[in-house]
């Protein structure tokens, strides 16, 4: 059987994600070998600016379409919150796992929750969704931009760069960093990135013998649920230059959208919410991102 190669990131998380990947692949065609195909993306080299400024979505997935297009590897694996809400026409997800921890996670050494920061703690995040949520709750904080993958991330907490920093749980889960996290945010009162803790394998549209083999990997619930909340970023055509955050969870046959535009600037954040069947994600997400703008989040999403 020729090999299935997997284009990945380099970094330890994307590197972990692929080898789960791979992993649940080996156990369900114990015949498949599977190469990984690690590869560098301009989100990865670009460190000094924050992703906002640099293009947001998509960094993180260029280089390893054109690996795809130039055969040179057959899927890649993402973290679906980096992945844009329209793939270029030669791209399909074809398949999303079970999600793991949607939230987001407080970090500190010193204090025990966000509540528990002192007055004017320096915080690290370059993520302007959590930047908002952040002023929102705790205006006197002193919030810095933070990039790096995870271990740089934790090691400028450690080396007393910041009081606090906030990550994903999903990332300091999956590299046996549970114990760094100190309060995990959670809805309704916090907000995570749009599919965050959902890993997605891309493919060639056409590559209907490779999709064949990695879509036993779907979950409905996840897929569901991502496209419900990546379809209210799309009616509001989100990106990393816009604090925008979405929750969606399945209840049944009923699914249930919770909704965020923020400004990183001042705090101030619009919410809405909605539900719907379980066969409408698109029309949830939509009807969702529609109360936000009569929320006025239109003049938020035009940097008013």
């Amino acid at each position: 059987m020729t090999p299935l190669r997997i284009a990945t990131r380099k970094s330890a998380l994307a590197l972990w994600q692929t080898e789960h990947v791979a992993a649940r692949l080996r156990a369900l065609h114990p015949q498949l070998q599977v190469e990984l195909v690690p590869l560098s993306t301009r989100g990865d080299e670009v460190l000094d600016r924050s992703l906002a400024t640099i293009g947001g979505k998509g960094l993180f997935l260029k280089e390893l379409e054109v690996a795809m297009l130039d055969g040179v590897a057959d899927i890649a694996v993402h973290s679906l919150k980096d992945v844009p809400m329209e793939l270029d026409p030669p791209f399909v997800l074809a398949a999303v796992l079970e999600r793991a921890d949607p939230f987001d996670a407080f970090v500190s050494n010193d204090h025990a929750s966000l509540a528990a920061l002192p007055h004017g703690a320096r915080v690290g995040t370059s993520s302007l969704r959590r930047q908002a949520q952040l002023r929102a709750r705790r205006p006197d904080l002193e919030l810095v931009d933070l990039r790096g993958n995870v271990n740089t991330r934790l090691g400028k907490l450690d080396a007393g760069q910041y009081d606090a920093i906030v990550l994903a749980c999903a990332g300091l889960q999956r590299l046996g960093l549970d114990t760094r996290i100190r309060e995990r945010l959670v809805a309704p009162d916090w907000l995570p990135a749009g599919a965050q803790g959902a890993i997605a394998i891309e493919c060639r549209a056409g590559d209907s013998a490779t999709q064949a083999l990695v879509g036993a990997l779907e979950h409905e619930a996840t897929r569901l649920c991502v496209e419900t909340e990546r379809a209210m970023n799309r009616r509001l055509h989100g990106s990393c230059q816009v604090p925008i955050a979405a929750y969606c969870t399945l209840d049944g046959s009923t699914l249930h959208l919770s909704g965020l535009v923020g400004d990183a600037a001042s705090g101030r954040c619009v919410r809405a919410e909605a539900s719907g069947a379980r066969k409408s994600p698109t029309a949830v997400g939509e009807a969702v991102a529609q109360r936000l703008l009569d929320a006025g989040a239109g003049a938020l999403l035009a940097g008013g």
